[in-house]
């Protein structure tokens, strides 16, 4: 927690819960992120943190736009915001969610089926487009290895077939899975994605654009690299694959820039005790999954607490939201401890909330209300 948000809060009866976000800290980490890979353009993943005031400081400092919905790209263009700096980086949309987009301007799509290919021809003539291959996602600690993304047989035809509707293939993208700390796994999806530019160059298809996707972290319980490790494993992968025919290369970071920008305040509830024999407490705060932090789901993204009585004597919890529904657990299994001291009415901060929580937040789950955001 920054200095400024922890005066911020100090110095305000806030509501709980909210969020507040630090905008030096989003400034630091874009520009420790590009001189970490100069050689890049930056697409800010907008689902990450949305919030306006992140945007057009972003904006401001250069950044380009990886946009999932066209509800995203209306608002960046709300704020000023150049269509040439977007891309519709989602691979499922609606037809006409892609000629609204191309008809303010957006002329870079992903797509990673036939389908999608089709409604792109139709909706968005002459665009330029990029394949998704899927990547397994090992070692990321929120895997996206099912829902997106194609083989690279398949890509190739794909991507041959758009020369022939119209389409420019433009490139190749990927994801090696949010949080991932498996520098390794750039080098394994550069690889794949080389033997596609050599198969289509073949063919008479020159691809222009490597999208290397997310990935990059935030700082949670578990120790991650630096941007530096990931732009030398990254460069290093690039450089041994395509030598010193390098293509563009655009990353998509949403959490290694917005994630550490961020802290939730939050209330302790309840503190209570089930009558079994391993003792834990459980601990209820007045946010949950519902409220803004489904990364908990499976345990996988585990973040770091701060309480009032931090020093002191701990003991083992079970922390769980404050809504009537069985699944609003965050942790059980994680071996979360905390001060024997911490009692009703505590407030404690949740670090590292910045990326995915507000965006998140449900509307009127059990009448609760979308967590409020506080952009300092």
């Amino acid at each position: 927690m920054t200095p400024k948000i922890a005066r911020f809060i100090a110095e305000r009866n806030l509501p709980s819960p909210c969020l507040v976000v630090d905008l030096d800290v989003i400034a630091n980490n874009f520009k420790r992120l590009k001189k970490a890979l100069p050689l890049a353009e930056i697409y800010y993943a907008v689902k990450a943190n949305p919030a306006p005031e992140v945007l057009r400081l972003l904006d401001q400092l250069g950044s380009k736009f990886d946009t999932a919905s066209i509800y995203e790209i209306e608002d960046a263009l709300s704020l000023g915001i150049s269509a040439s700096k977007l891309s519709f980086g989602n691979t499922i949309k609606k037809e006409g969610d892609i000629a609204r987009a191309y008809a303010n301007g957006v002329r870079l799509f992903a797509f990673d089926s036939q389908a999608e290919l089709d409604k792109l021809a139709r909706a968005a003539p002459g665009a330029r487009v990029f394949c998704r291959i899927y990547m397994t996602g090992e070692g990321a600690d929120w895997p996206l290895s099912r829902k997106f993304g194609c083989s690279v047989d398949m890509a190739r035809d794909l991507l041959l077939a758009a020369r022939g509707m119209g389409l420019d293939p433009h490139g190749v993208s990927f994801h090696v899975g949010s949080q991932q700390r498996d520098l390794t796994q750039w080098d394994i999806a550069i690889g794949k994605t080389k033997m596609l530019f050599t198969a289509l160059s073949e063919a008479g298809i020159h691809l222009k654009m490597i999208n290397l996707g997310g990935g990059f972290p935030a700082h949670y319980r578990t120790r991650v690299p630096g941007p530096d490790q990931y732009g030398h494993a990254i460069m290093g992968a690039m450089t041994k694959h395509f030598g010193n025919a390098l293509p563009q290369m655009l990353i998509e970071p949403g959490r290694g820039i917005a994630g550490d920008a961020g802290v939730i305040q939050a209330e302790v509830v309840l503190i209570s005790s089930k009558g079994e024999e391993d003792g834990r407490r459980w601990v209820y705060l007045d946010i949950g999954k519902f409220g803004g932090l489904p990364e908990t789901i499976g345990e996988a993204i585990q973040y770091r607490l701060k309480t009032p009585h931090d020093g002191g004597p701990v003991g083992p919890v079970v922390l769980a939201g404050p809504t009537c529904d069985e699944v609003d657990m965050l942790y059980e299994k994680a071996g979360y401890k905390l001060p024997l001291d911490l009692k009703v009415g505590d407030r404690i901060q949740i670090l590292s909330t910045g990326a995915y929580t507000t965006t998140y937040s449900s509307v009127g789950f059990n009448g609760f209300p979308p967590l409020k955001t506080y952009v300092i």
